[in-house]
């Protein structure tokens, strides 16, 4: 069974048990201020990091080919988890089968099919491993989990009720404990309402979770259609985000300012980081309305705009993720640059002929709080399917200028 680690260095850890104090205090040798108000544990980091430089990831196996043996070909990759030995489970959407990989990428077998029996997928869409080594499948086409192993040619089925088999695009969350956390609706509800339901190592329901929220609302714009009605956020306002941690507590914050809190057993901790968010451009803004409008015009032909301006400047983050050792990485909101539409379509009135990209990076903190630096991923990098981070390093999804998808298993690297 794995132990959830909690790494520090020994540097960091003197230094914040140094320094943890009601008055607050300067850790040695960094530009932080850790303070305990209550019970919460503030550790804020005014300018530096850990690192001292930003890190790149370097590729160390890749797993996917464009020609060659089936088991190396992918048609739509999903969901993807990595166990202790760092063996890569890989979920096929399109074939409805995983994939399982040792850590040098040699193919090792197969689990699961399309089917209603036991072991097979009517729509599997995300993966997970316990910490015994099980390995849990969210399907909503047959509304239940899958849950292969302990050993060769054994499977468990935990039913669950979705209403109208819901489909969601969130990972699935396993804890240290061996709790698994299933986000679906709340049918006791009117309306789209969400609940997050908690499975016991048993495949037992021990618990339901209403979603983190909070006062704040994101402002939205609505068009509505002859059978809908489509509303979208304004772009680049902030937003709520929420994550599940290893440690079975709800990671949540609010990105009009950088500050993270993660719930534990014995407080809160909280993380900030000062800094000032990201402009948008003029030429940025105008685009993304531009974009916006056509889009929502698709569904409501005379529509107008009927939402707030687009802001002049960016949250702070876009999403709150957790790694297998603890570690907490946020997506950080970045300065956009102008590139050429090699896909523009003029005919389209959604189609622009220069997109605007934004450099993917993450920030990357120790679960004490500790700034450790700023990660900057390869082009290619699918940061939407669900990346793995475990400790030193990262596996993904990436995609070639081909669209030949591939599981990549990189290396941290701090320039020195």
């Amino acid at each position: 069974m794995r132990t959830p680690p909690l790494p520090l260095t020994a540097l960091t850890a003197c230094a914040l048990a140094a320094c943890a104090t009601d008055t607050g205090s300067s850790v040695a040798g960094s530009d932080t201020v850790v303070d305990t108000i209550g019970d919460t544990t503030v550790v804020r980091t005014l300018s530096g990091s850990l690192w001292g430089a930003e890190a790149t990831l370097v590729p160390e196996v890749s797993i996917g080919e464009l020609e060659g043996r089936d088991e190396y070909l992918f048609g739509s990759i999903g969901s993807i988890a990595v166990d202790d030995d760092l063996n890569v489970y890989v979920l096929d959407e399109q074939a409805q089968h995983v994939r399982v990989f040792d850590s040098a990428g040699v193919y090792l077998r197969t689990l699961g099919r399309r089917g209603e029996g036991p072991g097979e997928f009517g729509s599997a869409e995300a993966i997970a491993l316990l910490p015994d080594g099980r390995l849990v499948v969210r399907d909503p086409g047959n509304q239940r989990i899958e849950v292969f192993g302990p050993g060769a040619g054994r499977t468990e089925q935990w039913g669950y009720n979705s209403g109208n088999m819901y489909f969601g695009r969130s990972p699935l969350v396993t804890d240290a404990t061996g709790r698994t956390f299933l986000s679906t609706r709340d049918l006791s509800r009117e309306g789209f309402v969400m609940h997050i339901v908690v499975f016991g190592p048993d495949g037992t329901p021990v618990d339901t979770l209403a979603e983190p929220s909070s006062d704040y609302d994101a402002p939205t714009m609505s068009a509505m259609g002859e059978s809908m009605l489509l509303s979208r956020v304004v772009p680049f306002s902030p937003e709520f985000l929420w994550t599940i941690h290893l440690s079975g507590h709800f990671l949540t914050g609010l990105s009009a300012e950088y500050r993270i809190e993660l719930r534990r057993d014995d407080g809160v901790l909280r993380i900030e980081r000062a800094g000032d968010p990201v402009p948008v451009h003029e030429e940025e803004r105008a685009s993304t309305r531009e974009f916006l409008e056509g889009s929502m015009r698709n569904t409501q032909p005379d529509w107008n705009w009927n939402g707030p301006p687009i802001p002049q400047h960016k949250p702070f983050f876009y999403e709150l993720l957790a790694g297998r050792d603890g570690r907490i990485w946020v997506r950080l909101a970045t300065e956009a640059y102008p590139v050429e539409n090699e896909s523009y379509d003029p005919e389209d009135p959604s189609s622009r002929p220069v997109v605007w990209r934004e450099p993917l990076r993450y920030d990357v903190f120790e679960p004490d709080g500790t700034y450790l630096g700023v990660v900057a991923p390869p082009d290619g990098f699918e940061y939407y399917k669900a990346p793995v981070f475990d400790d030193d390093h990262v596996w993904a999804v990436t995609q070639d200028e081909l669209g030949v998808e591939r599981v990549v298993r990189y290396g941290i690297e701090v320039a020195r």
